[in-house]
């Protein structure tokens, strides 16, 4: 019998209760501390910020425990009613719209400090930990910024389509928002991860929890009209004009060459929905570019200008920035793909197993190759494997939610997940993918992550020589 069967004869499995990890414990100096100490070879957590978490994770563990179901007899939350079950509740449209419930209030966003001088060219790392499914809600998709966000007028706002020559763009063009939203659009879902989420990670820096080693990752329903419309209707010639410059409308004047390859099967959106509704401001409102697989970087926000070419344009954010450094002191350039890739999510970093027994194993695996087709996860450091399932649906170039269930003694266990795509690659270990490519790279990390269990119920982020 295997342990999947003895879990599910059990009617109703013991364990499973989990602490979430604290919220609001990173500051300042702790990323000083934690970066000084990567420079001199250590690896250590962020002291003084787990210090000032312990507080709030008793504080979390008290509230876990205050009102616990009794051993034995009644329980009071049943044998008498709440006060909900016996008043009138607020009325329809009291939030015109609608917000999340106030004790879910430390789900949120968050800037790492230390991460950049100031907050308009920063980050704001989703909280993966405290999602479920695949879909990352709007107010929570991690942002990231050259020079802010702003709320731009839709009725002002103008994309221009044209060429590096007369003969590349036959009819160039101004649209109106109008003009583009007339067009026939579709929907479709697909992650979007900046290039340097997992950074920190090359250096062999721990940072706390799955929202600061991954989340500047997020996944959407996005709705737009396809550019090669677009460009069709402008009398693109796509057999010489094989490289596109995308501009976007903020001070940093964001662009990228983006290859007319990806362009011509239709995938790359001209993008202005979101979820259901329009983009949100920080998300690039009123238009964006998606380009599904390709590094966040490239979905340029507040699009203002494409123009065609026939060679890629060199600008300053792929050749100057968003490079990988090799260990012979090369750089890469226009490494935009996003490889194969998986986070376990529950248990992760700062969260507490209460007790011993049941528990579901969960997170997320995504390719910028195309579908996930398998996730493999060990509790033994990469001993062992078993294979998780795939929640459907399994989408190209969009988050694929794994469980696998797992029954815990109460022993140091080592988790980590492999995902593999419908391409054949898989995730690498840090010593393969550091043999390749160094320790001082920045971008592109889809190295496998591993979270300490520790015997008291602890999650830390490790990683294994």
């Amino acid at each position: 019998m295997t342990q999947d069967d003895r879990i599910r004869l059990q009617p109703f499995p013991a364990g499973g209760r989990l602490l979430k990890a604290p919220e609001n414990f990173l500051d300042a100096q702790g990323i000083r501390t934690v970066w000084a100490e990567a420079r001199q070879g250590r690896r250590h957590f962020i002291r003084s910020a787990f210090a000032a978490a312990a507080g709030a994770s008793a504080a979390g563990v008290a509230q876990a425990t205050s009102n616990p179901v009794p051993a034995s007899g009644g329980d009071d939350n049943i044998l008498n009613l709440p006060t909900h079950a016996t008043t009138l509740g607020e009325g329809v449209a009291t939030q015109p719209y609608g917000l999340p419930s106030k004790f879910e209030a430390n789900v949120a966003r968050r800037q790492s400090p230390g991460l950049s001088q100031t907050t308009q060219a920063s980050v704001a790392f989703a909280p993966l930990q405290s999602l479920f499914g695949i879909v990352t809600p709007s107010g929570l998709h991690f942002e990231r910024h050259h020079q802010g966000w702003y709320d731009i007028d839709p009725s002002r706002h103008r994309l221009m389509v044209h060429g590096a020559d007369e003969k590349l763009v036959s009819k160039p063009h101004v649209f109106t928002m109008d003009e583009l939203m007339r067009l026939p659009s579709v929907s479709r879902f697909h992650f979007i991860e900046c290039g340097a989420n997992t950074s920190i990670e090359w250096g062999n820096v721990a940072v706390p929890t799955a929202q600061y080693t991954h989340g500047m990752l997020s996944c959407s329903e996005f709705t737009g009209v396809p550019l090669k419309l677009v460009l069709d209707m402008c009398g693109v010639d796509a057999r010489r004009g094989r490289f596109v410059l995308a501009e976007g409308g903020d001070g940093s004047a964001m662009t990228r060459t983006i290859p007319m390859s990806l362009i011509e099967g239709g995938e790359v959106l001209l993008a202005w929905g979101q979820n259901g509704e329009m983009l949100r401001p920080q998300q690039g409102y009123p238009l964006r570019l998606v380009v599904p697989g390709v590094q966040g970087v490239s979905w340029v926000k507040y699009l203002r200008r494409i123009k065609v070419g026939d060679q890629p344009f060199g600008t300053k954010d792929e050749v100057l920035g968003y490079t990988d450094l090799m260990p012979d002191g090369t750089h890469r350039q226009y490494s935009s793909l996003m490889e194969v890739k998986s986070v376990v999510t529950t248990p992760s970093g700062g969260q507490v197993l209460l007790d011993k027994g049941f528990y579901n194993i969960s997170g997320l695996a995504w390719s910028g190759r195309g579908k996930i087709k398998r996730v493999d996860v060990s509790v033994d450091g990469g001993r062992n494997w078993r294979e998780a399932r795939l929640e459907t649906p399994v989408m190209s170039k969009c988050l694929t939610r794994f469980n696998l269930d797992w029954v815990w003694d109460g022993q140091p266990a080592l988790i980590q997940s492999r995902a593999t795509d419908e391409t054949g690659h898989t995730q690498a270990t840090y010593r393969q993918l550091r043999a390749v490519r160094g320790t001082r790279s920045i971008y592109h990390n889809n190295a496998i992550q591993t979270w300490l269990v520790e015997a008291n119920g602890e999650v830390k982020n490790v990683q294994l020589s």
